[in-house]
């Protein structure tokens, strides 16, 4: 390498709506040391996953930087944990699909040239743009065109109504309290304010834009651009450019953000002080592990009231509920963000969780800690004929998470126990993925209780509805935040 080299910043994004989907791919090459944008590629890909599509993105940012200058050093931004520690040689590649094009994208440049580094959802925004863009035209029967693509501007836009927005707060006096982006959110698009462009405005570009088969972007080779995003650096950007890309060219190979999760406590340690994280932590703890919470579809039992835990009949879902389950696979769908799917192994969750899986493309993994709590000698019985033939137990149930249910059920306590075990062991098994977990009640009252930092009188005072969604992230400081309670949208 000659010492005229330049040194490239990569950003890449890619995505599939279902996953596997419709896919895209974005991504996009700056000079590293003025941010001006260089190089735009975007395709639409068909039918792949989320992972392949952005690895296929990955793979066209290095091309397009090899194309400009096959001397270069080149620096990786992606909001990818997966693709960012498998290609910095911390995880293994084990799945068939991405393994050849790992492969690819390491010979791109010679070794110790390409530096990774994880960035969050929220800095990814132009890439972003692009495969959206990508997967759009794709949609419409079309491949991408750099003639009508408004990536950039929309990016810059945003990041400047951003500013303007997080300046004015404080200037008041108020602390921003933005959460880290979860995987499946979609980053907030704000309208144009303060510095930012006006609707129609163009900034001058110098950018090579390249589409499908351009050299570039090697032909087909490209990623699907995924959900959530990031700002992109534009020429004449002022302020905004130099900051961002300032920020990149500092950041070398050690600036990958730790993604593993704390080492766990004892689960009744963690059951009982476990506290969520503030929203305005520090944004360098890497990509969450999201827990999407699904309660199973009715059951006959359920419009009845009935105790139906782990130790009665085991009822299968009713035809209405069969139809919740469709219904929310669909939904599900149309977000693309589910990476795995772990269902309790009763007969409900289990049927709610093929019926998602089946739409998804995703298998099941059953999980024996996500199964109901025991309700004893109340299993099938409404609270009136408990509340009629067991009062003393009753009411002392309700009176400590330590008492269990007549006949030697499970108590709260107990259930808080096993569900903390359950979480940490999860935790660690999906550190920077968002998983399905389709389990029950108490269960799923129980994650979020703790993620709370709640009581256990708390337990009394959630609805939650059959075939709903609710979502917790876990980071890798050992906090969680709460991010989604109850969504039943789906089911209207």
């Amino acid at each position: 390498m000659t010492g005229s080299a330049r040194e490239f910043v990569v950003e890449a994004d890619g995505g599939s709506r279902g996953n596997p989907g419709p896919a895209g791919y974005g991504a996009v090459v700056l000079d590293a040391a003025t941010g001006e944008t260089l190089v735009e590629a975007a395709e639409y890909l068909g039918v792949v996953t989320n992972n392949v599509a952005e690895y296929r993105g990955l793979l066209a940012g290095l091309r397009a930087a090899a194309e400009l200058d096959p001397d270069a050093t080149v620096h990786v931004r992606m909001d990818s944990k997966l693709v960012v520690e498998q290609m910095s040689g911390r995880w293994k590649i084990k799945h068939p699909d991405m393994k050849p094009l790992a492969a690819e994208a390491a010979r791109v440049f010679p070794p110790g040239r390409v530096t990774y580094e994880w960035i969050p959802r929220a800095d990814n925004k132009h890439a972003d743009r692009l495969a959206n863009e990508a997967m759009d035209a794709g949609a419409r029967g079309e491949q991408w065109s750099p003639s009508t693509s408004t990536a950039e501007l929309d990016a810059a836009t945003d990041r400047a109504a951003s500013a303007g927005r997080t300046a004015g707060s404080r200037r008041s006096g108020d602390r921003p309290a933005a959460a880290p982006a979860g995987a499946g959110e979609a980053a907030d698009v704000g309208t144009a304010g303060g510095d930012a462009l006006s609707a129609g405005e163009r900034l001058p570009r110098t950018t090579t834009r390249t589409g499908a088969g351009s050299a570039a972007s090697g032909g087909a080779d490209g990623a699907a651009g995924a959900s959530g995003g990031g700002e992109a650096a534009v020429s004449g950007g002022g302020a905004i450019a130099g900051e961002r890309v300032g920020r990149a060219a500092r950041t070398g190979a050690g600036g990958t953000a730790p993604g593993a999760a704390g080492a766990p406590a004892a689960a009744d340690v963690r059951a009982a002080k476990v506290v969520a994280s503030p929203g305005w932590g520090p944004p360098d703890m890497g990509a969450p592990a999201t827990f999407v919470l699904l309660r199973h579809g009715e059951t006959p039992l359920t419009p009845q009231k009935r105790f139906s835990g782990s130790g009665g009949s085991d009822p299968s879902l009713s035809p209405v509920g069969r139809e919740q389950a469709e219904k929310v696979a669909e939904s599900l769908a149309r977000r693309g963000t589910i990476e795995a799917i772990v269902a309790s192994p009763l007969a409900r969750t289990r049927e709610t969780a093929g019926i998602v899986a089946a739409r998804l493309g995703l298998p099941v993994t059953v999980e024996e800690g996500l199964r109901e709590t025991d309700f004893g000698a109340w299993e099938g019985l409404t609270f009136g004929e408990v509340r009629d033939r067991h009062p003393a137990d009753l009411d002392a149930w309700l009176a400590s998470p330590d008492a269990e249910p007549t006949g030697g059920g499970e108590s709260f306590a107990a259930t808080a126990t096993r569900i903390a075990a359950t979480r940490d062991k999860l935790v660690a098994a999906y550190a920077g993925r968002t998983v399905l977990l389709v389990s029950h009640v108490t269960p799923i009252k129980t994650f979020l209780r703790l993620a709370l930092g709640a009581p256990p009188e708390s337990l009394f005072r959630m609805e939650l509805s059959a075939a709903s969604l609710s979502a917790v992230a876990y980071y890798a400081d050992g906090g969680a935040s709460v991010r989604l309670f109850n969504e039943t949208s789906h089911l209207r």
